[in-house]
């Protein structure tokens, strides 16, 4: 018996761009399920429980921001905003209302692929398993536990900021994390807007923790929305 195919839902009224993710994921091994209007998308949502959600911003009778919102509210299944919309307030927004990755459209096959199974990857890591408190990329080691960060196995201190902004990066690695957000949590609501923070402590971890702190490996920017942690 063959294995069951992952499945994704694809929340889009564009149907051109339905029938090329329809084939693209077909040609790729996915189930493809696929719904014309948020208010469908979140039936077939709760009635077919896909492993993974590719959703448009820009849907004919709700937000798609306002999809994310009420899928988050009782599901964890990875979504993945595809949308032509490139201003950074609309990924900022969607990202903070629980989507797990924002794609602009247009788009090319191999990186969306690439994003669907980083995210699918992800949660597939995170069920049924204690949070696990040492990360690893190339020559950077982070020990969560101990409070302890290696490059190439020497031992680099880190300001309490700076190790709480790493930690937070590490717990959500592979996954972009918004300014505000980390701004909030180091340094409190009071200092949301204050990016300027934000660019002086990552420089700095890059400058310690980089080998290239000009072309970085580790730390990756997110143009105006946030920043990640990369992962292999």
């Amino acid at each position: 018996m063959e294995p069951e195919k992952l499945s994704v839902l694809c929340i889009e009224d564009e149907a051109p761009i339905c029938l090329f993710l329809k084939t693209t994921l077909a040609a790729s091994g996915y189930a493809y399920l696929q719904a014309g209007t948020g208010e469908e998308g979140l039936v077939q949502a709760a009635t077919r429980n896909p492993d993974l959600i590719l959703l448009d911003l820009g849907l004919p009778d709700i937000d798609g921001l306002e999809v994310t919102r009420r899928l988050r509210e009782w599901s964890k299944k990875p979504i993945i905003v595809v949308s032509a919309r490139e201003r950074e307030a609309d990924k900022v927004a969607a990202l903070d209302m629980g989507a797990d990755d924002y794609l602009t459209k247009p788009f090319g096959v191999q990186e969306l692929l690439a994003r669907i199974r980083a995210a699918l990857r992800r949660h597939q890591d995170s069920l049924g398993k204690p949070e696990e408190p040492l990360f690893r990329h190339g020559d950077l080691e982070v020990d969560l536990a101990h409070r302890k960060v290696l490059k190439s196995g020497k031992e680099v201190h880190l300001t309490k900021r700076e190790f709480g902004l790493l930690a937070i990066l590490a717990r959500h690695a592979g996954k972009v994390v918004t300014q505000r957000h980390l701004l909030t949590e180091i340094w409190g609501e009071a200092y949301a807007d204050q990016v300027h923070y934000l660019r002086v402590h990552m420089n700095n971890l890059r400058n310690k923790l980089e080998s290239q702190p000009g072309r970085p490996e580790h730390f990756l920017t997110e143009s105006g929305v946030g920043y990640r942690l990369a992962v292999d």
